[in-house]
């Protein structure tokens, strides 16, 4: 009686030694291949930001609790970093954009913006680069600080970038603010450029300014959280949030004028123009493309793998307004055909990246990352 009892329990516990193994799956068909999404963790309530280090486990910021996760991605399990600095958490603000140093495996340096905020209730975004050694993050320097502080906690961008040396950093425009967009003696709906130490590049465009910023590379940008080099010109693509309607993608340039809030592809909230309602103006730049009416778009990937041959070179965009994974087919700088995937899931999708396993991994609101497989 007892050796059946125990070969009850043997099998009870294979089961479910199985059954937990398995992980959920969703298929879908995307130009008639067929793919399906395979769940990697959940309990993440707005992964914002999210890279990878070089032995494939998964840094994601949460930005509504201002805490970083270590994810494992073969099992799922989560390890919440310590040692960052106060985050100030807020219907926009939190644990922002994460990002690894190409080194990574040398000086275990990483990159990440938050927002912060001082005894006066006002606040801002700031950029650390830090060490993070096993699950802790140790010698924590403040790189940059966006200015200037600001009581409305709204519109804080923020997307990180490093390229040969060079950090770029994205910054709202603290919505109320919009006008400051188009004056280069503050921060705000800007794209800046400094060092990885966050000094400033001597050839930067407004570093002999008289009143300007000196990190500023670009500017009249309004709610930019979107940012990557296109993998085929080297070019920095960056996308950003409009009002109601006329959300953009750009291509960076240094010096470029992209002319929020003089001009805009779409209305106010409240279904009013924008200044003039003007969309085109001498000396702004137009966006490579734009969405009518919005989709909200949050993070931005050019995929570059073989695994899903029929997407290199596609640029893959988070939705969260109208919730799908927007995917973009370019070329030579244009976009000739736009497919929205995952219409039917309603997750509005924060966040996208290609891991190094050639997989393409997304964040979606109220908790999953999920990984895009071949069926």
């Amino acid at each position: 009686m007892k050796a059946t009892f125990r070969f009850f329990l043997l099998i009870v516990l294979i089961i479910c030694v199985f059954s937990c193994s398995q992980r959920e799956t969703f298929p879908f068909e995307s130009d008639g291949n067929s793919l399906e999404l395979e769940e990697v963790t959940d309990s993440i309530s707005v992964p914002f930001g999210m890279a990878f280090l070089p032995d494939g486990k998964l840094l994601v910021t949460d930005r509504s609790k201002g805490t970083l996760i270590l994810v494992d991605v073969d099992n799922g399990e989560r390890t919440t970093i310590g040692g960052l600095p106060p985050v100030f958490v807020s219907a926009d603000g939190g644990m922002l954009d994460i990002i690894v140093h190409p080194d990574f495996d040398k000086n275990h340096i990483i990159f990440y913006s938050y927002s912060t905020i001082r005894e006066d209730s006002t606040s801002t975004m700031a950029v650390d680069r830090a060490t993070l050694e096993r699950n802790r993050i140790i010698s924590r320097e403040r790189i940059f600080t966006a200015l200037p502080y600001y009581k409305e906690p709204n519109h804080f961008g923020c997307r990180l970038l490093l390229k040969d040396g060079y950090l770029f950093v994205t910054m709202g425009e603290r919505y109320f603010l919009r006008d400051s967009a188009q004056t280069l003696s503050n921060h705000l709906g800007k794209v800046m450029r400094v060092f990885e130490d966050g000094s400033i590049p001597p050839d930067n465009p407004y570093i002999n300014t008289n009143g300007a910023l000196p990190e500023i590379w670009s500017y009249g940008h309004r709610n930019p959280q979107g940012l990557a080099i296109n993998p085929v010109t080297g070019e920095l693509w960056e996308h950003e949030h409009g009002p109601k309607g006329g959300d953009e993608i750009n291509i960076i340039k240094p010096a470029v004028n992209y002319g929020w809030p003089v001009i805009c592809h779409g209305i106010d909230y409240d279904g009013k123009p924008i200044g003039e309602g003007i969309t085109e103006k001498e000396g702004m730049e137009q966006p490579l493309y734009y969405y009518v009416p919005s989709i909200a778009p949050s993070g931005m990937e050019f995929y570059t793998a073989d695994v899903i041959p029929q997407w290199k070179g596609n640029l893959f965009i988070g939705a969260m307004a109208l919730k799908h994974l927007n995917r973009l087919v370019i070329r030579n700088d244009s976009v000739i055909k736009e497919d929205r995937l995952l219409t039917d899931r309603g997750w509005r999708v924060r966040c996208v990246r290609q891991g190094p396993d050639g997989f393409l991994y997304i964040g979606i609101d109220k908790g999953r990352i999920l990984r895009v497989k071949p069926r």
